[in-house]
């Protein structure tokens, strides 16, 4: 079969402040981590060895997932760091460098590994990824999805043969200048042998930038399989609040609501205080365990309600996301926003912090 490589060393800066408190591949989909997705996904194709490399908050990750037990799976951690003035604090060594740091210590991938990135949700045939890959002789493929033309300067594009072979990369090319559209969707299939193109260890080495050219210009198999799937990718603020939308929606495959639907697309967890003849809520629309509503408060779905939260009276909620215990003040009106406790951003990114005077809108923390 084949192992198993998750890239959940990078900071996520582009999703900030998501990523103030959490690690990226933490980011919570329906309550579930974005990671605990790969790792069920992984496991239903009997891919069980599976090593992370983390660095930034990596406690969080190391913490929920553990040894992987709970998934079938057996997770090892590579943490990426330096000592600085005495204070350990984390350094990615590139995704390409982190895999070499573990190829090096233990031999660990000494066969075909699967590589994924830690923030993106895949319903990937792996199965049929791996087979093509073994067909092709190769010893590195790439897995691209057809995106449209005036898309492209969204992504990495792939540049290949009609055998599938790859000749070149552009990064975020303008629609005139692209001479391709198929996107790199950060999965990877490696032989061990690729691995050993990588600088030795505690070199900064990424596997797009400078690992794939260094495949095209040694003129080594290299390929890229075009698949059809579901690619659903968290790279900035945005792209968050539409998956959430499009998940409510019930638009996604092996994404099902939580808890009970007590009525006609609205679903609630455990322990809820409604006044549901006083309150007008339209679904799809989950509510948490603990959650608190008001009379004369109103939810207009797609909306997600995380548990302990709290709506005051008069309050109106429409297409957002609330994260766990978020309490909003009454007769505010939040729209297509993420709110937390903390901060609240919309579907822009544009982010107010709680106590920002200016702010127009009033929300705090619903544990006080």
């Amino acid at each position: 079969m084949a192992k198993g490589m998750i890239l959940a060393a990078g900071q996520g800066t582009r999703v900030r402040p998501l990523t103030k408190y959490l690690p990226k591949p933490m980011i919570p989909i329906m309550g579930k981590p974005v990671m605990e997705y790969l790792i069920e996904h992984l496991a239903r194709y009997g891919i069980t060895e599976i090593m992370v490399n983390v660095a930034h908050n990596h406690h969080k990750i190391e913490q929920y997932f553990g040894d992987g037990h709970r998934w079938g799976v057996e997770l090892g951690y590579a943490y990426e760091g330096i000592r600085e003035q005495g204070e350990v604090v984390p350094k990615p060594f590139g995704s390409a460098g982190g895999m070499r740091r573990i190829q090096d210590f233990s031999g660990f991938f000494d066969q075909t590994t699967l590589v994924l990135c830690g923030d993106a949700i895949i319903d990937l045939d792996i199965g049929a990824a791996l087979h093509e890959h073994k067909i092709d002789g190769a010893l590195a493929s790439v897995v691209t999805l057809d995106v449209p033309l005036n898309e492209v300067s969204n992504y990495g594009i792939v540049v290949a043969n009609e055998n599938g072979q790859i000749q070149s990369f552009q990064e975020k090319p303008q629609p005139s200048e692209a001479k391709s559209t198929l996107a790199s969707t950060g999965i990877y299939i490696f032989e061990p042998a690729a691995l050993d193109l990588i600088p030795p260890p505690n070199t900064i080495y990424d596997i797009g930038a400078q690992l794939f050219p260094q495949l095209v210009e040694q003129k080594l198999p290299f390929y890229a399989q075009k698949r059809f799937f579901n690619w659903i990718d968290i790279g900035r603020v945005s792209d968050y609040w539409s998956v959430l939308q499009r998940v409510i929606r019930g638009e996604v495959a092996q994404m099902n609501m939580p808890g009970r639907e007590v009525k006609p697309g609205i679903w609630v967890g455990l322990n809820t205080n409604i006044a549901w003849d006083h309150v007008s809520i339209e679904g799809p629309v989950y509510i948490g365990s603990s959650v608190r509503i008001e009379p004369g408060a109103s939810i207009i779905g797609p909306c997600w309600i995380g548990h302990g939260s709290h709506i005051r009276t008069g309050a109106r909620v429409v297409r957002s996301i609330l994260f766990e215990y978020t309490r909003i003040a009454a007769d505010m009106r939040f729209t297509d926003m993420i709110v937390s406790p903390d901060y609240c951003v919309d579907r822009t990114g544009e982010t107010l912090y709680r106590g920002d005077e200016t702010a127009q809108l009033r929300w705090g923390d619903a544990r006080a």
